[in-house]
């Protein structure tokens, strides 16, 4: 079946929906109208996250519950990034990104979330001190990665898939440098370094990009490898504590990490 006769038989998509955007060319007045829109999430992102200090952001799965041994992973990671001096970064969400919020709010340190805006309602986390909300994925990948110094990547589903592979994307092409990528969860992700390591035989990456990715189980040795990019990035071992104010959410000044 052909896209004209699928269009004639679905009924069409509002004019504001980002479907709308994706079929094509659109009426100029249209196209001009979404330029504007894109402006406005990028310039809420640039004054929203400027002042925040250092991040890193944590990814995974909006499934877990707080007893699943991940979740409760993410917890540590969130709390160990704290005592690094990092701000914790998430999308905002329950299960994994709630789990990192929580453990650094419980930690003492300041917790930040980026959500994306869809058509079912994701609830923030109550681990957070600013939350943004954003209306393009594309501009909010654009913000963690602008806003961060390294990804921690925990076991999730095609949306973190896509966060992980964007940002080894930009380290192979050098986009970004000493920007640390670690992948925690060993047993889940071994399929996939497993097909990685496939692409080396077949030629369409290099041997030495397996080396961008940094993957463990352990929290300590998680923390030593970004704290290894940390003084490549800023000079010094120990990056800043954030102390300005998160935010009009009233929750007041960032806590200096222990």
């Amino acid at each position: 079946m052909n896209r004209t006769a699928l269009s004639e038989e679905l009924p069409s998509p509002p004019e504001t929906s980002e479907s709308y955007f994706l079929e094509g060319p659109q009426p100029r007045r249209s196209e001009t109208v979404r330029l504007f829109r894109i402006l406005r999430d990028l310039l809420h992102g640039f004054r929203g996250l400027h002042f925040v200090g250092p991040c890193v952001t944590v990814f995974g799965s909006a499934r877990f519950g707080e007893d699943h041994r991940y979740y409760k992973l993410a917890q540590e990671v969130g709390a160990a990034l704290v005592k690094l001096g990092f701000t914790v970064m998430t999308g905002g969400g329950p299960g994994i990104m709630e789990a990192a919020n929580r453990g650094a709010h419980e930690a003492g340190g300041a917790s930040i979330g980026c959500n994306i805006r869809l058509p079912f309602e994701q609830k923030a986390n109550p681990y957070i001190d600013k939350m943004l909300e954003f209306r393009y994925f594309f501009v909010r990948k654009m913000m963690l990665v602008k806003y961060s110094y390294g990804f921690v990547v925990m076991p999730g589903g095609v949306g973190t898939m896509d966060e992980l592979f964007e940002a080894l994307t930009l380290i192979q092409t050098k986009k970004i440098h000493d920007f640390p990528l670690v992948v925690m969860g060993t047993d889940y992700y071994r399929p996939l370094m497993g097909f990685l390591e496939d692409m080396v035989r077949e030629g369409t990456i290099s041997p030495e990009d397996l080396q961008l990715v940094k993957l463990t189980d352990s929290v300590e040795e998680a923390m030593a490898h970004l704290e290894y990019h940390s003084i490549h990035r800023f000079g010094f071992k120990r990056v800043p504590k954030p102390s300005i104010l998160l935010g009009e959410r009233g929750v007041g000044r960032a806590r200096a990490a222990s």
